[in-house]
């Protein structure tokens, strides 16, 4: 796999750099604002660019825009020492496919690996409020309890396991997930999980 590690923070960009080539992961370059993001990113095209979001200049949000509109596929991870909800929800609308806190930094290598496989990821001090984040960009009239079990489905679990989770019966959870397949014209739980994330 190879990366590129962007931050304004030279100490926090050494860290990372040796961080993430000890574990067998190619640096390909640094750099320290959104505009040199986005300008390695042309040139490079790593598999995954590891960011910060506060930077002068050009900021990890808007670097994550304008590298997206060059490459949808682009794999973005953000780190901050930030838990904003501006950022996060505007993380999520635009397509980024993991955030996590700088505090969490033993959490880099699991991230990373994350991210590139196809997961998204988010720190666990955000997981507990990204339906606060996400609901926002859903445009589809869903209920909570139907949105409580969109968030569950992309996470993974199956209708046993949402039932537990929610206190309901799998019966239950089969016909909440087969009115929101009619309603937002999906074929399966796969597509749902697709449909959540890509909002």
């Amino acid at each position: 796999m190879k990366v590129i590690i962007i931050d304004d923070d030279y100490l926090v960009v050494n860290s990372l750099k040796t961080i993430v080539s000890a574990s067998g992961i190619e640096v390909l370059a640094v750099g320290h604002d959104g505009i040199e993001a986005v300008k390695l990113y042309e040139i490079h095209r790593p598999d995954l660019i590891l960011m910060d979001i506060r930077m002068e200049k050009m900021n990890g949000i808007e670097a994550t825009e304008k590298i997206l509109n060059l490459d949808p596929n682009a794999k973005i991870l953000l780190i901050t020492t930030f838990q904003d909800d501006e950022y996060i929800s505007s993380a999520i609308s635009l397509g980024c496919k993991g955030y996590i806190l700088k505090q969490n930094i033993g959490g880099i290598i699991p991230a990373i690996n994350a991210v590139h496989s196809g997961n998204h990821v988010f720190d666990s001090k955000i997981v507990p409020n990204i339906q606060k984040y996400s609901k926002k960009s859903i445009d589809i009239d869903l209920t909570d309890r139907e949105f409580d079990i969109l968030l569950l489905v992309a996470e993974g679990l199956n209708n046993k396991e949402i039932a537990e989770k929610l206190f309901l019966s799998e019966g239950t959870v089969r016909n909440y997930i087969s009115n929101m397949l009619e309603k937002l014209s999906l074929r399966d739980r796969t597509q749902l999980a697709i449909y959540y994330y890509k909002l």
